[in-house]
């Protein structure tokens, strides 16, 4: 059995716009409302999750997270239109891609030997 391992990255000058990592993270983001919480569901340090956010922010256009101001229901952080399109362009690009080269990599893991034995 053979495991097949695509990752794609765009990248703005010498930063990664967006890669899997980040598209996890935003993803996280989208789902749990705030940048410390989906830091903590990816274990994950908040600062990483914050610069990697400030990557991504600077790399497009328009913003792809926006922070809420916090109060008396506290702040939190939300995807832009531009962050969901992002997410959603991404993940369609990885998808057509892998189904590109699916055939190919079935042809070619037929002739890759037996794994060696993990090691306990």
């Amino acid at each position: 059995m053979y495991r097949l391992d695509l990752k794609i990255r765009l990248y703005n000058g010498s930063d990664i716009a967006i890669g899997p990592g980040k598209a996890e993270l935003l993803a996280a983001i989208a789902q749990h409302g705030s940048i410390s919480a989906a830091a903590r569901a990816m274990d994950m340090s908040y600062r990483r999750a914050w610069l990697l956010v400030e990557t991504m922010n600077r790399s497009f256009k328009q913003p792809l997270v926006s922070t809420l101001a916090g109060g008396k229901h506290g702040g939190g952080t939300r995807l832009t239109e531009t962050g969901e399109q992002v997410l959603e362009h991404y993940r369609a690009l990885c998808a057509r891609a892998l189904g590109a080269i699916e055939n190919d990599c079935a042809e070619l893991a037929e002739l890759l030997s037996e794994p060696p034995a993990e090691k306990s």
